[in-house]
């Protein structure tokens, strides 16, 4: 198998097969190899079928040659230009805090003297 192909070696092959967790792709007449979901394009696919079709003409970067199980990893990203990342958002501009003393907020320690008040003024009532 190794005296036509080697690893890294970009070739055309034929989509003989579709699974979900990849296709099979000819590189010739006898030897066919995997191309792993994975390797089917840059980003997510959730259904290799949205991107290729039996009988299809690809072009695939041999990734490895498993001699003792004659198995053959291909991609067809590998072949393909990564998309430029898109510049990011800039970032949000932290929250300014607001003064609460006019927004009709009670901080805390306030709230906390009006719950004692409260509760003293239930304990008086229960003990009469």
């Amino acid at each position: 198998m190794t005296d036509k192909f080697e690893t890294g070696q970009v070739i055309e092959g034929k989509v003989t097969g579709i699974q979900p967790y990849g296709a099979f792709v000819a590189i010739d007449d006898e030897i066919q190899g995997l191309v792993h979901i994975s390797e089917v394009t840059h980003g997510y696919v959730k259904d290799i079928n949205d991107h290729l079709t039996v009988g299809e003409e690809v072009k695939v970067k041999i990734l490895n040659i498993d001699e003792e199980k004659n198995k053959v990893s291909l991609s067809i990203r590998a072949t393909e230009e990564a998309p430029k990342k898109s510049p990011k958002a800039p970032k949000s501009q932290p929250v300014k805090q607001q003064d609460n003393s006019s927004a009709g907020f009670n901080t805390l320690k306030d709230k906390l003297e009006e719950w004692i008040e409260q509760s003293e003024e239930r304990e008086g009532t229960f003990k009469k």
